[in-house]
């Protein structure tokens, strides 16, 4: 029996309806992280078949619809792959395994922090510009809950510039937001006011200027690689200066305690 074979360009046509910011791009982008495998012609052109489609739909909709990380998704489908679980239904409950219903983002969060906590002691930590914190999206009540903070400090850490969120009145907030949120209410716990942390906010702006004027040949180049150079180039800087202020900081809290 003759299986069918789509063209990568059929693929994105069968999606675009469902999945508007679809593109080649990113189906290529999500069968270089391991979560699809079509099939390859004689002269190399990649051969989805209806399997394929199947797996990119629930990856789709369990970004779009529940916020998964990529982690998370893959190791659902390994799951599936190796037989542990029902295979995933794209067309039911909403793109998410059976039985695993519709969690909230909230939910999703909070199973994908217990799900990783051992492995991220085994495993080195996530670069400084993994997507993964940028998948996350929460309401303002859902963040309120993951964070700790009251509604009243998320709006005045979103006014110094502490969290960012992507709406009117910190409505949307992602993973970057939250580490933040979490750091600034030890802080707020230890009796400083969300006026007093602006000053993180503005030593990212100045330290982002500073990295920007080293990566902008990079940048003015055009292509994947030269973005790649460049968020590496940014990566390395970050862990370095983030060493040179621990080492400065350090230094300064000795004297104090020891002038003391």
């Amino acid at each position: 029996m003759t299986t069918t074979a789509f063209t990568i360009g059929e693929v994105l046509n069968q999606l675009k309806h469902d999945f508007e910011d679809i593109s080649i791009s990113k189906i290529r982008f999500l069968e270089s992280e391991g979560l699809i495998s079509p099939d390859r012609t004689d002269s190399g052109y990649r051969k989805f078949s209806g399997d394929d489609v199947d797996r990119l739909r629930f990856i789709l909709t369990a970004q779009r619809d529940h916020y998964l990380p990529l982690k998370v998704i893959r190791e659902q489908l390994e799951r599936v792959d190796s037989g542990n679980v029902d295979e995933p239904d794209p067309e039911g409950a909403n793109g998410v395994l059976p039985g695993m219903g519709a969690p909230s983002a909230l939910e999703v969060w909070k199973v994908a922090e217990a799900a990783h906590a051992e492995a991220a002691r085994q495993t080195p930590e996530p670069g400084l510009l993994d997507p993964t914190a940028a998948s996350v999206a929460l309401s303002l009540t859902e963040f309120c809950e993951a964070s700790g903070l009251r509604a009243h400090d998320v709006r005045e850490l979103k006014e110094y510039g502490i969290v960012s969120g992507r709406g009117n009145d910190a409505a949307v907030m992602d993973g970057d937001d939250l580490a933040a949120a979490r750091a600034a209410r030890e802080l707020l716990r230890m009796g400083l006011e969300a006026r007093h942390l602006r000053m993180y906010a503005q030593f990212v702006d100045r330290e982002l200027a500073l990295f920007a004027q080293l990566v902008m040949p990079l940048m003015r180049q055009r292509g994947p690689e030269a973005r790649r150079r460049a968020a590496k180039q940014l990566e390395s800087l970050a862990g370095t200066t983030q060493k040179m202020k621990r080492a400065l900081l350090a230094r300064a809290l000795r004297a104090h305690v020891q002038g003391g």
